[in-house]
């Protein structure tokens, strides 16, 4: 197996194809073995696992996933990485690569096909400039045991925040709304080539099969929420208005003392459950 994070290895494999970073595609090669392992290690792949892989570059992480997974799926959108990944993990059975952009595919159908009798997890060392789109669609495809995700250091805190917490957005309601996050481990700039500006972090994921809030309207539930922060210094009430301008300030007063909340509360502060209850509250008030 040709080991790819050995920089003495890698410098003369992309040179050997003509290979070039494209900053555009947001390409930074691991060259410190330890991070793919750790994160294939970390993410409990198995052999009872089919792993949906974003973004393979030249395979570091894919060997690892390789080595231990029933069987993965890579998703690559830069075919230039053809030649090299063929000499890098093409002596594995239980890979197959999939030439397109994972933003255009029907997530959901690809599991279904590919990993039937499989524990589908989805794993990646994510481009800074494109993370929230593919993992808000890895989440959402809500097919997967679980979400592995090499991410910059910011958003992976970003995602793992408490209430109340300078990190605290919409976004993360968002993802813990659809999973639980742990934070594994932090990964510096200089274990990529070329360098990133940023500490990167990995962060799983695992998917709540159980959602106990009791949501009426999940459309309603996201507006909310989003409302919530769009002025996040500012009383919540003022939030909730200019979201849902059919009920004013004074509709909105009234949702949020019907969930026995303060007149003064912020959005930031509140949890998933007081999100859920003031979904719940403005629906009924929509349906009167």
């Amino acid at each position: 197996m040709i080991d790819v994070c050995n920089i003495q290895v890698m410098k003369p494999l992309l040179a050997e194809h003509g290979f070039h970073f494209s900053k555009a595609k947001g390409q930074n090669f691991l060259i410190a073995p330890w991070v793919p392992q750790s994160i294939a290690a970390d993410s409990g792949v198995d052999r009872d696992t089919g792993v949906l892989e974003i973004g393979p570059g030249i395979g570091p992480l894919t060997q690892q996933l390789c080595l231990r997974a029933g069987k993965v799926c890579a998703v690559e959108l830069d075919r230039r990485l053809a030649p090299i990944l063929k000499q890098t993990v093409g002596e594995f059975d239980n890979l197959e690569i999939i030439w397109d952009d994972v933003l255009k595919l029907d997530v959901p159908a690809l599991v279904r096909e590919k990993f039937s009798g499989l524990r589908p997890v989805a794993c990646a060392n994510l481009p800074y400039y494109i993370t929230s789109p593919i993992l808000t669609a890895l989440l959402q495809a809500d097919c997967f045991d679980a979400v592995t995700v090499m991410v910059q250091k910011e958003v992976a805190q970003r995602i793992a925040a408490k209430p109340g917490s300078a990190d605290y957005s919409a976004f993360t309601v968002f993802c813990q709304y659809y999973a639980q996050p742990e934070l594994l481990f932090d990964v510096p700039a200089h274990c990529f080539l070329p360098q990133p500006k940023v500490t990167s972090a990995v962060i799983t994921l695992r998917v709540r099969h159980d959602r106990p809030w009791n949501i009426v309207n999940t459309d309603i539930f996201f507006r909310t929420v989003r409302a919530s922060f769009a002025m996040r210094r500012k009383k919540l009430c003022n939030g909730l208005a200019a979201g849902f301008p059919e009920l004013g300030k004074q509709g909105a007063a009234e949702v949020i003392a019907a969930c026995g909340l303060s007149e003064n509360v912020r959005g930031e502060t509140l949890d998933i459950p007081a999100f859920a209850a003031l979904s719940n509250e403005i629906v009924r008030r929509r349906e009167m």
